[in-house]
């Protein structure tokens, strides 16, 4: 069970993360800022960053490269959804996590829009900003809703998981013990 809880169960739900971000989906219905925050809250501290990002390059491998200034605001934002992920870890309840799953998804709108904006794509100063944000907003539906399914997914998928386990564990465990 330690190593199932500590690295395979959430190694494979990264995988499955990344296998999903490649199949056709509704715009930015992905499931990597639920990814960044499982890693964070479940992962050992040196892979909860690095197995998430590496996910991403090799997924962006097969999606394709862009904007290096809107590339670094992706990976930034979902190294700061991780780091959000580590402070669930002794704090996982369903309203902490729903909490962080919508604070993820509004760090990720503000940063990779505001990005966008500072790699040039719109003019300059405050109106151009705006406009990074305004037409932001349509992509913002589907970063919500999309990490909301998948952290629920993945966090509860993982808990139910663990509880089944545990549990045949235990039946196993009381079914195997001499009688006195």
């Amino acid at each position: 069970m330690k190593n199932i809880e500590k690295f395979i169960a959430p190694a494979l739900i990264i995988i499955a993360a990344v296998g999903l971000r490649l199949v056709p989906h509704m715009p930015n219905f992905a499931p990597i800022g639920a990814m960044a925050l499982f890693g964070g809250a479940y992962l050992d501290k040196r892979l909860a960053i690095l197995l998430p990002l590496a996910a991403m390059l090799v997924s962006d491998f097969f999606i394709g490269f862009y904007s290096p200034v809107v590339m670094l605001s992706v990976y930034g934002s979902f190294v700061l959804v991780g780091l959000m992920g580590m402070q669930l870890r002794n704090r996982k309840n369903p309203k902490n996590v729903t909490l962080a799953a919508i604070t993820s998804s509004i760090l990720f709108f503000l940063i990779t829009n505001f990005a966008v904006w500072a790699a040039g794509s719109y003019s300059r100063g405050l109106e151009g900003l705006l406009a990074s944000y305004i037409a932001g907003i349509p992509f913002f539906r589907g970063t919500l809703l999309g990490d909301l399914f998948y952290t629920v997914l993945f966090f509860g998928g993982f808990e139910l998981l663990k509880s089944i386990l545990f549990n045949k564990k235990l039946a196993f465990v009381k079914s195997h013990q001499p009688s006195h």
